[in-house]
């Protein structure tokens, strides 16, 4: 019986992982120490981000595969291991070597990152069956926290150490924090009253029409935010805002980021997923232009309004996925949508080397637009 009430236990487990998962979000904290303290051009360090997300969507469906077959708790260890590795070993990469810091650290990183992600949702929505969308909420809060996490962790050891020890030290945190998370995750017990999972698998899910659309709309709620999160910093300086206050924008877009991943997918449980995604993509189509003429303090603002909607719909999206698809393969299926994301991080590294700001955040609003029509087509399953 001890067993049945072991939900807030795994809620609390996943939401201590999360908090160190959401690295792509804090990105901005890192890209200056990171070109600095490793000899790496703005491009290369865009670079470093983009193939951290990249490896991220694709991890997610290798990370969900192993879910599948093994259960929550040997993917978040794996995914402990190569999070926390790929920051032990950026510590060693020495300067002016950005082939090696790409390898030992943004894919390692991503990879593990995107491990643990499916295999705490996955387990998270399989404890609350009939509140996914706040299951998924309650977790997804720590990883839109990351931002203002790694801003304080960067500015308090980075600037005083040096960006090596600071990854170091994350990595020691991850290792402890990360693995007692994901030593905790385990699957419902089956009794002879609960109901079997039911859900197609991915070879199944990957045939539909929906996934691809999907997929798709996941890809283009990119774009409004990674097109400009790596620089922050400096679009915020350049438009008038004191350099001391420039942080301020990943913590207040940290704290943007926890209430959209709460509110969003809570609300969805109430109003439906697809309503809740429409407010979401039409957030970030009117976000972009307002971030497009913000000045000083407002940008700000419309940054924050951009991760709302953005940390919003990704949690939105694996309850989403799997009111579709089913929960009985949840872990792997949500992998495979989120290649979406490899997808809308190559968008948005492109766009960033190829285009000036200004059409930049055009192709945001165009994004956010076709991300609109492609979930107002997604349409329920044919019942069998």
């Amino acid at each position: 019986m001890a067993k049945q009430n072991r939900g807030p236990y795994i809620l609390a487990a996943g939401a201590a992982t999360q908090l160190l998962t959401g690295i792509p979000a804090a990105w901005g904290v890192f890209q200056r120490p990171v070109m600095q303290g490793y000899g790496l051009s703005r491009g290369q360090a865009m670079l470093a981000f983009a193939l951290l997300v990249a490896a991220y969507g694709v991890g997610c469906a290798a990370g969900g595969l192993l879910q599948d077959q093994r259960g929550p708790r040997v993917a978040g260890l794996w995914g402990t291991g190569l999070l926390a590795g790929g920051f032990f070993a950026a510590a060693l990469v020495p300067p002016g070597n950005a082939a090696l810091f790409l390898l030992a650290y943004s894919l390692p990183a991503g990879l593990g990152s995107a491990f643990l992600a499916p295999a705490v949702m996955a387990c998270a929505q399989k404890w609350y069956r009939k509140k996914k969308g706040w299951a998924t909420g309650v977790t997804g809060v720590a990883m839109g926290l990351s931002g203002a996490f790694y801003t304080l962790f960067v500015r308090l050891v980075g600037e005083r150490w040096g960006i090596r020890i600071c990854f170091a030290a994350l990595g020691a945190v991850m290792l402890v924090v990360c693995g007692s998370g994901a030593a905790i995750l385990q699957d419902p017990p089956q009794t002879g009253q609960t109901r079997p999972l039911q859900g197609l698998d991915h070879t199944q899910m990957l045939r539909t029409r929906q996934y691809k659309l999907c997929a798709v709309a996941v890809a283009l709620s990119a774009p409004p935010v990674l097109l400009f999160s790596p620089e922050i910093f400096s679009i915020a300086t350049e438009r008038g805002l004191p350099e001391s206050a420039a942080p301020f924008s990943i913590v207040l877009g940290s704290a943007a980021s926890a209430a959209g991943r709460l509110l969003c997918p809570a609300g969805s449980d109430r109003l439906g997923r697809k309503r809740v995604l429409y407010g979401v993509y039409l957030g970030l189509a009117a976000g972009s232009v307002a971030f497009a003429f913000a000045r000083e303090w407002w940008v700000l603002a419309a940054y924050a309004t951009l991760t709302f909607f953005y940390s919003g719909g990704a949690a939105v999206q694996p309850a989403f996925n799997s009111d579709l698809f089913g929960l009985r393969h949840a872990g792997v299926n949500y992998g495979f949508l989120a290649l979406g994301m490899s997808g809308g991080s190559l968008l948005s590294y492109l766009g960033s080397q190829a285009l000036p700001l200004e059409a930049r955040h055009g192709l945001a609003v165009g994004c956010a637009l076709v991300g609109l029509v492609c979930v107002r087509l997604v349409k329920p399953l044919p019942q069998s």
